[in-house]
């Protein structure tokens, strides 16, 4: 799942989520005016969707990249993030945008996306200490031995306690 197995799990229920997506955006709200967003798929376009509503951002880009195997009920660390679909031209090197994704982990991701937007401001809903170096807004930290099971995940993973 990382590069320490965590030893514990901790499921984020659509309330949370939710609220702590809104707590985001109420700090966001006092560093901006901005551009526009970009959501790091997958597990940032659901934060990224709350974020833009509450402040009341339109342009709303994506960048995909793989940082995980695809596997719900161990998911593993790739050796190198890929990115399938970087941002548009329209974001340039980040200058007035918003990065957002659900969770710094390691950091890679986000090590790997500044040096395309090195400008933007990088915020997360949650951040674990390994990662948060990489980002400048983030909600709540949390223990590199966790790992946080979305709501989006909670379904497909047996392993999974209920939140």
């Amino acid at each position: 799942m990382n590069e320490a197995t965590p030893q514990k799990f901790y499921p984020v229920s659509w309330d949370v989520l939710y609220r702590d997506a809104r707590a985001l955006a109420g700090l966001l709200h006092k560093k901006g005016p901005w551009k526009g967003i970009v959501a790091i798929t997958r597990g940032g376009l659901i934060p990224a969707t709350i974020v833009a509503r509450d402040l009341h951002l339109r342009m709303v880009e994506t960048v995909c990249v793989v940082a995980y195997k695809d596997d719900d009920v161990n998911p593993q660390q790739v050796d190198a993030v890929e990115v399938l679909k970087p941002p548009s031209a329209n974001v340039g090197d980040g200058e007035g945008w918003l990065v957002v994704d659900d969770l710094v982990d390691s950091g890679r991701t986000l090590e790997t996306l500044r040096k395309l937007m090195p400008k933007a401001h990088y915020a997360t809903v949650y951040a674990k200490s390994n990662g948060k170096d990489q980002v400048e807004t983030y909600v709540t930290e949390v223990r590199q031995d966790t790992w946080l099971y979305f709501p989006w995940e909670m379904d497909r993973n047996p392993n999974c306690p209920s939140a």
